[in-house]
C-alpha cells in the first residue's frame, strides 16, 4: 500500500468519515484557520512548541483543539510537524471563475499538464500564489488532486489560490484564447529562450510532467514554446522550478 493510501485510511479510521480531508503542517493549519474554508478540529501534540497562534487562532473561531500523543497523530498522517486540521472537502472552482478573479495584477494562469507528484504539485501551487498568478487549472486524470500532502507542500496557498478543475486541458487552453490570453509552454526543445517572450499582456504559462513533457494537443495550443537553458548534464528541469522560472519572468517583466 501506498503512502496516499495509507494516509486516507488513516484519515477514515481517525474521523469515521470520508467526507472530510485532513490538512497537516503549521503553515497549511494556520492558513486554513486564516480563510474561509471550514475547520471542524485540530489536533496538536503534547509538548509540540510553536503551537500558540494555530490554538489562539482555532479558539477564536470556536473550533475545537485537542491536544493528542504525538503518536496519535503519527497514525493519522506523515510529515504533520505536531498539528493536523480537519476541513471540508476541497471545493474545486470552474476555469471561467478563474478568469474572472481580479488580483490586481496583470491576468496570470497556471496551467498543468499531467503533473502527477503531490510534492511538485503543491510546491507550483505556492509559487503561483506568490507571483500574483489568478489560478492554477488542472486536469482530471493522470494528474496529482488536491490532498494533504500537496495542501502541506503548498504551506498555506490552498486556502488563497483557486484550482479549476477541468476534463481536457487542451480545450481549456482554447477557452483562454478565447478570453484573451496569450498560452506559454515550456518544453527543453522550444529554440526561444523564455526571457524573449513578453509576458505584459493575460497569460498562462503551461507546464508538462517531468518525464514527459506537454502532450502533442496541449503543446500545439500554445501560442509561444519556449525553454529554460540547462547548461549541466541534466536533460531537464524540476517542473516546479521551471514553472517558478517562468513565473517570475512574468513578474520581472510586469514590474
Amino acid at each position: 500500500m501506498n503512502m496516499s493510501m495509507r494516509d486516507g485510511a488513516r484519515r477514515r479510521s481517525a474521523q469515521g468519515e470520508e467526507a472530510a480531508d485532513l490538512v497537516k503542517g503549521r503553515h497549511a493549519v494556520l492558513a486554513a484557520l486564516e480563510s474561509e474554508r471550514p475547520v471542524n478540529k485540530v489536533w496538536v501534540a503534547e509538548g509540540a512548541s510553536g503551537m500558540d497562534a494555530i490554538v489562539a487562532k482555532a479558539r477564536s473561531r470556536g473550533v475545537v483543539v485537542q491536544f493528542v500523543p504525538r503518536s496519535r497523530l503519527d497514525e493519522m498522517a506523515s510529515a504533520h510537524q505536531g498539528v493536523i486540521a480537519q476541513v471540508a472537502p476541497y471545493a474545486y472552482v470552474d476555469l471561467d471563475d478563474v478568469i474572472r478573479r481580479d488580483t490586481g495584477f496583470a491576468p496570470l494562469v497556471v496551467v498543468l499538464d499531467e503533473i502527477a507528484d503531490p510534492h511538485n504539485f503543491g510546491a507550483i501551487l505556492r509559487t503561483a500564489e506568490a507571483s500574483g498568478a489568478q489560478g492554477v487549472v488542472i486536469g482530471k486524470r493522470r494528474q496529482a488532486q488536491v490532498t494533504d500532502v500537496v495542501a502541506k507542500a503548498a504551506a498555506g496557498a490552498l486556502e488563497t489560490l483557486p484550482v479549476a478543475r477541468v476534463a481536457n486541458v487542451a480545450q481549456a487552453l482554447q477557452r483562454l484564447k478565447q478570453a484573451g490570453y496569450w498560452i506559454v509552454g515550456a518544453d527543453v526543445e522550444a529554440k526561444v529562450p523564455y526571457t524573449e517572450v513578453d509576458y505584459r499582456g493575460p497569460t498562462a504559462v503551461v507546464i508538462g510532467s517531468e518525464g514527459q513533457g506537454m502532450r502533442r494537443w496541449v503543446r500545439e495550443q500554445c501560442d509561444f514554446l519556449v525553454s529554460i537553458p540547462i547548461l549541466g548534464r541534466v536533460q531537464s528541469l524540476n517542473a516546479s522550478v521551471a514553472a517558478g522560472v517562468l513565473l517570475y519572468e512574468a513578474v520581472r517583466q510586469r514590474a
